[in-house]
């Protein structure tokens, strides 16, 4: 049940509004590290699940499952978008949290198939089902609640930190890894320490547990909660009400969400794959870039501010469909370690131009009493089609000798998403947060 609230309940002092921005962000910090835990070790667990001798197979099979996760992502995303926008932002945060603890240490004790065949494949899907079932409902959760809780003036600086911790959580992932590498042999490391990374994700997430559970609530959903707004949250009401707003999101995202996830996740694989880096020199590279790419989030949120928001997603979407073939094209000649980071964080660079602000421009598109479901569901469905499915379509495309094809893809995509931007009105000067 809903608990009572206020019809007009009191703003946070400035002390507890940053507190809840942080108690939020670092939760979600947890909840990426272990989605993209999986990504960082694929490397290394991928033989333990899948015996083909062939390096590229291996990753395709972990890939597969990387995207079937993604397709729980939407479920997630209906489910517990409802369940936040009945029940509050701090109620879906925490539900989201248990479940990606869950999948994490199932994944950790998962025997290998040489103990159980098949079983253990099919154990990797049930872990990664329920990842995509938590993921898809902290996108939404968190987007709303960090929106919310922050004030009209500088919401696209705190909003942008949900991307900060989400990154934040990739190269804490990453740390993990260098740090693995350097202690254990890639015999160990093939053997059990892939365990490791998802042990502490699991404990993590239960830490994260009491912090998110002493949350407050934002001022948006209490009010919701105090009038028993007869539009309840639903899948029927989002569609029915706001089919121009969720078309909207999948719009603006199809295109920033595989550019983030190309650059982000499978470039790891492409430096190792394709560009003929060690997978340690790739882990380095790709930690120094990520950082970078963190500590340009606020920037751009604070940016977005002062402009908008549009112009930031137009520049983006220009330059993913213009440089992002001959951008491929560098990377597959580079060879020195230096060239292939300035070379990602570029492609970072422009993609920031979308992931700073993406969270808060979804939020502004709809009413606090169906805000959580609608930035999520239509997120998670162009995350399910564009974004997970990014590392396998690279992967099948590279097996099937047509690499290339890759790049021409991200740069339509981006192109595609373009022509949104585009034609979309500026959300900073229309935003619903402020009529709530």
């Amino acid at each position: 049940m809903t608990r009572p609230a206020s019809p007009h309940p009191s703003p946070p002092t400035e002390r507890k509004r940053l507190l809840s921005i942080f108690g939020g962000s670092a939760g979600n910090l947890v909840e990426w590290y272990d989605w993209y835990a999986y990504a960082a070790f694929t490397l290394y667990f991928a033989p333990s699940f899948f015996p083909q001798d062939d390096r590229t197979a291996q990753l395709l099979s972990a890939g597969a499952i990387f995207a079937v996760g993604f397709l729980m992502r939407p479920v997630g995303a209906w489910l517990m978008g409802t369940y936040a926008d009945r029940h509050g932002r701090k109620a879906g945060l925490t539900l989201s949290i248990l479940m990606m603890s869950a999948g994490s240490m199932l994944i950790a004790l998962s025997p290998t198939y040489d103990s159980i065949g098949i079983g253990a494949p099919l154990l990797l899907v049930i872990a990664r089902l329920i990842q995509g079932l938590s993921v898809g409902g902290e996108y939404g959760a968190s987007a709303t609640y960090l929106s919310e809780m922050a004030g009209a003036k500088r919401r696209g600086f705190w909003s942008s930190f949900q991307y900060v911790t989400l990154i934040m959580g990739q190269l804490v992932a990453l740390a993990v890894l260098l740090v693995l590498q350097s202690v254990l042999s890639e015999q160990a490391l093939e053997q059990w320490g892939w365990r490791i990374p998802f042990a502490i994700g699991g404990a993590l997430a239960l830490i994260v547990l009491v912090l998110r559970r002493r949350l407050m609530e934002t001022e948006h959903f209490e009010r919701v909660a105090a009038t028993h707004d007869a539009r309840r949250s639903g899948f029927a009401a989002l569609i029915r009400h706001h089919p121009g707003a969720a078309a909207l999101v999948i719009a603006l995202t199809a295109g920033g969400t595989l550019a983030f996830y190309t650059y982000s996740t499978y470039m790891q694989k492409y430096l190792v794959n394709s560009s003929g880096f060690s997978r340690e020199s790739a882990s380095w590279i790709m930690a120094a870039a990520l950082f970078c790419f963190m500590c340009l989030q606020p920037a751009f949120g604070a940016l977005s501010d002062r402009i908008g928001r549009r112009p930031l997603m137009i520049g983006f979407g220009i330059a993913g469909l213009f440089g992002t073939v001959p951008l491929f094209r560098a990377l597959e000649a580079a060879h020195d370690p230096m060239t292939a980071f300035a070379l990602v964080l570029t492609a970072l660079i422009a993609v920031s131009g979308y992931t700073s602000i993406n969270a808060v421009v979804k939020a502004e598109l709809f009413p606090a009493h169906i805000r959580a479901l609608g930035v999520a569901l239509p997120y998670a469905i162009a995350n399910a089609l564009f974004g997970g499915s990014a590392e396998y379509v690279a992967l099948q495309l590279k097996a099937l000798g047509v690499e290339s094809a890759f790049y021409w893809y991200v740069s339509g995509m981006c192109g595609l998403s373009l022509i949104a931007y585009m034609l979309m009105s500026e959300t900073r000067l229309t935003s619903l947060l402020d009529r709530d």
